[in-house]
């Protein structure tokens, strides 16, 4: 029994899950796209090995028919989502005049739900072309797709994603050269596309790209010429081809055929691998930090705590009510250099030998004139009170 297929499709499962909130909020198809094609597979994968851990019986026969063919069709969505969001992270490192529009972005989603939802379900039903049997039980793994190798499976099955990979990378190469040609201005750039993305997020998206189309081309390039080396099966007929349609072959464990284990281990590592490294790129950014956050908080009802408001009260010189004019009139006291003249009461209070600054004032009496002058005006000098 290998028990190690079901844990470790279990494991990319969950982590997958878990980054699919922080997509959502990106409103990005490809890379929504990209994650729910994986955890697709992976629960698939994950039921397939709970129920023929160890044995090979047939069983659930319509279960088998379904997940065969979303197997089939996630061969196809898994590299047109990262071609799709190539084309994306080249087109927003491109240079342009302008933001990018709304019409454009009607547009580039309605090519993306094509690539990544619709060509699937036609490479689907171009399966059948080529479907050898119903469908094939292998020992700790379960239903399986089985197909006829031969120059119309060759054109297609094996050589449309291939073909895919091929334009994902070269797009990919694309972004990779403006990315390094503008990196001085790039987050300005980003700004100005309104594309949503950081320099930071940016870069993650490319190195995801990268990493998995290596990969991924890599491993489907040495599988075709593999089965090409076994040799091409002759198309022959229509009939020919499904003689055997409701044939269920059953796999063991062991006994299999030669190097089918190794093949198809290395077929399967293709959607495990691309969970990991997806997980590993994204899953410790400070979006997600702050999603994990808010959802601890919101499990064991944590509330967060309010900040620290700091208020700062300046007194208040001016009254609340309006601005009132009093014409009242106040004693002024008006300084000179030497001389201070005070009020008249103070004045005529006041003894002749009074000093007001280190030397005595001049002897000298003030007159009745100007005493009378100096009264006048301070009747007449009006206060503003405000």
């Amino acid at each position: 029994m290998r028990i190690e297929l079901l844990i470790i499709s279990l494991i990319c499962a969950i982590l997958v899950l878990i980054l699919i909130p922080l997509q959502w909020k990106t409103r990005n198809v490809a890379t929504l796209s990209l994650v729910i094609w994986l955890a697709v597979c992976n629960v698939i994968r994950v039921i397939n090995s709970a129920i023929w851990a160890g044995n090979m019986t047939v069983k659930h026969q319509l279960w088998c028919d379904i997940s065969t063919r979303i197997l089939m069709a996630a061969d196809f969505a898994l590299p047109a989502s990262v071609f799709c969001l190539c084309r994306f992270l080249a087109q927003v490192a491109c240079p342009r005049g302008s933001a990018i529009s709304s019409s454009e972005k009607r547009r580039r989603m309605i090519i993306d739900l094509i690539m990544c939802v619709g060509l699937p379900m036609v490479f689907v039903g171009l399966y059948y072309v080529v479907q050898a049997n119903r469908f094939s039980i292998v020992e700790d793994v379960g239903c399986n797709v089985p197909l006829h190798v031969s120059i119309v499976g060759l054109l297609t099955i094996y050589l449309p994603p291939v073909f895919i990979a091929l334009a994902a990378a070269v797009y990919g190469g694309i972004a990779v050269r403006w990315f390094i040609h503008r990196r001085a201005q790039f987050q300005a750039m980003l700004c100005t596309s309104q594309s949503g993305l950081t320099a930071d997020r940016y870069l993650r998206f490319v190195i995801l790209s990268a990493i998995q189309m290596i990969y991924t081309l890599g491993l489907m390039v040495f599988i075709l010429i593999s089965n090409v080396k076994c040799g091409l099966k002759s198309w022959g007929t229509w009939d020919a081809a499904h003689a055997d349609w409701q044939q269920i072959v059953q796999v063991p464990r062991v006994g299999a055929p030669e190097n089918f284990w190794t093949y198809f281990l290395m077929t399967w590592s293709i959607v495990p691998f691309t969970s990991v490294l997806y997980f590993a790129i994204f899953a410790f950014g400070q979006e997600a930090k702050s999603d994990y956050t808010r959802f601890f908080r919101w499990v064991f009802r944590i509330k967060p705590q309010p900040l620290p408001v700091y208020s700062v009260s300046v007194p208040s010189t001016r009254s609340t009510d309006p601005i009132g004019l009093s014409f009242k009139s106040y004693p002024v006291v008006t300084m000179h250099t030497e001389t201070t003249v005070s009020t008249p009461e103070t004045l005529e209070k006041a003894p002749p030998s009074t000093y007001t600054n280190s030397r005595p004032s001049s002897p000298n009496p003030v007159d009745g004139k100007l005493k009378g002058e100096l009264v006048a005006q301070a009747r007449r000098t009006p206060d503003f009170l405000l």
